[in-house]
């Protein structure tokens, strides 16, 4: 119809209104019609036409500068995309609640605004009802006339209007369901929409989809320091420590700078305050802070969401809490909820709402929502019939719902690889679970304990030390036993095995004397829970003599070793590889007594058992052919021991890794062969990585390391290089000493060998009381027989000669051949040189080279 104004509407269902009108318009087959009055002056239904006047128009408000850190590039990828075109460009941003994707959006949205061109204009998208009133406001804004309109007509007006024009951007903040927004999108064809969402979600059309993820360090403090002012040297490790604690969450860092700030509190009281109480501290506001809006009370409202969607999905939320914040094998979850499809769905919906960031293979939760939700668990509630969740506990079970850190502590349990943690092929698993052994540990009270609060703990220090970080193994061996110890008692045979693996981790940690009363009190409960002629039994019995065997009480050692070997072998059979173990042990403890011919067949069997067993590439197989290298070296036979050490070494590189106190003493095994071979060039390096390796593993205080420094000081030394073996030398000893006590047989070595060094560099009264304590020492703690004392005998009769004292030294020289000969043999290569020495000794002139 056509109207003398010249308005006209085109369709059989149109219609056009001119001047100031009331009334109905009815257009469209309709059988109900509901009657509104609206006054409308002329033209408030103009056809949508371009208006400099509204170019203009936004909502945006002011953002805050110092919040908006480290997110340059981001911002920039929003801004690529091109600002005017024929189609829409739509981009969303997701993340995390508080991970600062509405502050990310401002920041575009003013840039685009400073360009110039259409309207700007921003909508809290959270329900359907908010994104009308938002497209209403909007309409008011172009045209006031609007705000006379319904909402629903105000909205379609402003999309109407929106259509016919390129340059505006709407932002969509905070959008919970794609379906809220297609109503409205799908009339759009221009322009710029860029939405906000916690939700990961199938957005369809999207020309970018980007995900927010949580600020670097150095922003976060950079965030921190501009909040609150602090800005001195003095304040950035406290300010770090409360950003790394707040997880670099924007929101987080904002709600705690603005309380810093206002209220004049120090970062690490407030820090204090969110480790022993998050969820009051996240909850808390500035005084007088205008928005209110805080973490918990985000996160709660994402709770309730999740709770009326699927209660599964906040059921493993509250489990995840007590894991760590690192990965999380995925599989970990499986058994919690009654089929793998419940585990997806709910996972999903956690991934969704972002509370969760989620792969094919691993979980990831926020530090910041664990804490919150740790400390706002629910006690549990009563649970008459078993429950999954309680299933998942062995022994007595709780009459409430278990707790979830019970629950995360079981399920960590169960994932862990049925075979050993020394097992280098369990290893990856154990290193994925880690993190979170020792998270859950740490938060678990073990209001109700179970066997697995200790066998976790304690699996994971096996795992450490097999990987040869015995420190860190420490704390996780100490916490099994004290759990081990409340709940089986402390005569239990279980309890007896993590006593022993603290006294194992003790020992590797150089700490042999705090490690033997474990060690004794491990096999006395063992032998009386299982019997003197249990394998259980000589395991304890094998472990307590290398500590005697540590703490040079070689005769004492001998007897357990002999008694375990005996058991194993009666119990397991003479080709099991824990008999090889015991066989290698008492191979070593016969070479200290010097007895290498008696070690021989047993190193050699040793070796043959475990390859056999384990096969040729496997760590153990590296220790033995060490134990059999090391045998045939203290019997002369050096060029047999030579292939020995060659070939332990990459084992122990392959298998353990090049960082591996155990490859370091490899290696110092092959320096040490290579160098009796006269080959000191070779020897030298190897035995430089040695030292290298094995202070960086253990720390410049172990014995091993003490070992080591002494090794390379003897390289050094048969290079001519006296001065620079000379600390190194002087730093052994101190070790020794210091670890092992002032009457070790070792110690008595770094003595002996500190007093080479000096006696080469031409120190010979110094060397003196060196080489006479070293003999004591050896004489008290090996016995008179000992080769190794008669090897000190030697040595302090060439320090007589080269003082002049002839008379002095030629008995000494006589007795120490006498008792390494007896020891070793007449043909053995050491009884060979001292038999030429004494010679040489014997034909220098007395007169000659006595002191007057």
């Amino acid at each position: 119809m056509t109207d003398p104004e010249g308005l006209s509407a085109a369709g059989a269902q149109a219609a056009a209104i001119g001047g100031d009108n009331s009334g109905i318009v009815v257009t469209g087959c309709h059988n109900r019609v509901e009657q509104r009055t609206v006054v409308l002056r002329a033209g408030a239904l103009r056809a949508a036409v371009e208006d400099s006047s509204v170019a203009r128009v936004n909502n945006l408000r002011a953002p805050d500068s110092r919040v908006f850190k480290g997110r340059e590039d981001v911002l920039a990828q929003l801004g690529q995309l091109p600002s005017v075109g024929t189609g829409i460009v739509a981009q969303s941003v997701r993340g995390m609640g508080g991970v600062g994707k509405s502050t990310l959006a401002l920041h575009h949205a003013r840039r685009h605004r400073d360009k110039g061109g259409g309207p700007v204009w921003w909508i809290d998208a959270g329900k359907p009802e908010q994104i009308t009133a938002g497209l209403a406001r909007l309409a008011a804004a172009l045209d006031p006339v609007h705000g006379a309109l319904p909402l629903e007509d105000a909205a379609q007006w402003a999309v109407t209007w929106l259509q016919g024009r390129t340059r505006w951007l709407l932002v969509f903040d905070n959008v919970e369901e794609p379906a809220h927004l297609r109503p409205w999108l799908g009339r759009l064809s221009t322009g710029q929409v860029l939405i906000t969402t916690r939700r990961d979600l199938p957005w369809q059309d999207l020309d970018t989809a980007l995900y927010l993820d949580t600020l670097a360090p150095e922003a976060s403090l950079a965030v921190l320091r501009d909040l609150t002012g602090r800005r001195g040297h003095d304040d950035t490790v406290p300010l770090a420590d409360l950003a790394e604690e707040l997880g670099h969450l924007p929101l987080a860092l904002q709600q705690a700078g603005a309380y810093l700030a206002q209220t004049r509190t120090h970062p690490a009281a407030y820090l204090d305050r969110l480790r022993t109480d998050p969820a009051t501290t996240l909850a808390t506001t500035a005084p007088g802070d205008p928005h209110q809006r805080t973490m918990a009370r985000l996160w709660n409202l994402t709770l309730t969401a999740l709770q009326a969607a699927d209660p599964n999905a906040v059921e493993l939320l509250r489990i995840l809490a007590y894991c760590a914040s690192d990965s999380l094998p995925r599989d970990v979850l499986a058994p919690a909820l009654p089929t793998t499809h419940a585990v997806d769905q709910a996972l999903g919906l956690l991934a969704a709402y972002s509370m969760i960031t989620l792969t094919d293979t691993a979980v990831v939760v926020h530090r910041l929502v664990q804490a919150v939700l740790r400390t706002t668990t629910p006690p549990g509630a009563p649970a008459p019939r078993p429950s999954r969740l309680r299933r998942l506990l062995p022994g007595p079970r709780p009459k409430t719902a278990p707790h979830p850190s019970a629950v995360a502590l079981s399920l960590l349990h169960r994932a862990t690889p049925s075979d050993s943690p020394a097992e280098v092929r369990c290893w990856p698993r154990w290193q994925d679970l880690l993190p979170h052994v020792h998270a859950v540990t740490g938060h678990y009270a073990g209001a109700h304990p179970y066997p697995q609060t200790a066998q976790l703990p304690g699996g994971a220090a096996s795992y450490l030390r097999a990987r040869g970080q015995a420190a860190q193994a420490l704390p996780l061996a100490e916490r099994a036993l004290q759990v081990s110890e409340a709940v089986l008692g402390p005569h239990h045979p279980t309890t007896a095995i993590h006593m022993s693996n603290l006294a194992g981790t003790l020992g590797e940690l150089g700490r042999h004397a705090v490690a033997l009363p474990l060690r004794e009190r491990a096999s006395r409960v063992t032998e009386a829970a299982l019997g003197p002629g249990h394998p259980a039994t000589a395991i304890r019995l094998g472990n307590l003599a290398r500590t005697l065997m540590e703490l040079g009480r070689y005769a004492e050692a001998l007897q357990l070793a002999e008694r375990a070997l005996s058991i194993n072998e009666a119990t397991l059979g003479p080709d099991h590889p824990t008999t090889a173990i015991s066989l290698g042990n008492l191979a070593r403890m016969l070479g200290e007594l010097g007895r290498h011919t008696d070690a021989l067949p047993l190193a050699e069997r040793a070796l043959r058992v475990t390859e056999m067993v384990s096969g040729p590439s496997h760590p153990e197989t590296a220790a033995r052919l060490n134990i059999l290298a090391r045998t045939l070296e203290d019997l002369g036979r050096h060029a047999e021991a030579l292939p020995l050490a060659e070939r332990a070494v990459p084992i122990a590189k392959a298998t353990l890794g090049p960082d591996h106190p155990a490859t370091a003493a490899a290696l110092g095994h092959l320096a040490r062969t290579l160098g009796a071979l006269g080959r000191h060039t070779d020897a030298l390096p190897l035995a430089e990585r040695a030292l290298a390796t094995t202070e960086a593993a253990l720390g410049p205080d172990h014995p091993d390391t003490a070992v080591r420094l002494d090794s390379l000081a003897l390289r050094l030394g048969s290079l001519g290089r006296h001065t620079d073996a000379l600390p190194l030398a002087e730093r052994a000893l101190a070790i020794t000493e210091a670890a092992l006590g002032p009457n070790h047989p070792n110690t008595a070595v770094r003595l002996g060998n500190l007093a080479r060094t000096l006696s080469d560099l031409g120190r010979h009264a110094d060397a003196l009381p060196l080489d006479e304590r070293a003999l004591a020492i050896t004489e008290a703690a090996l016995g008179p027989d000992h080769p190794d004392t008669g090897i000190r005998l030697s040595n302090l009769a060439d320090i007589w000669v080269e003082l002049g004292r002839h008379t002095d030294a030629l008995p000494l020289a006589e007795r120490a051949l006498a008792i390494i000969e007896a020891a070793l043999g007449p043909n053995h290569e050491t009884t060979v040189l001292h038999r030429n020495y004494l010679s040489d000794l014997r034909q220098m002139p007395a007169g000659d080279n006595d002191a007057p």
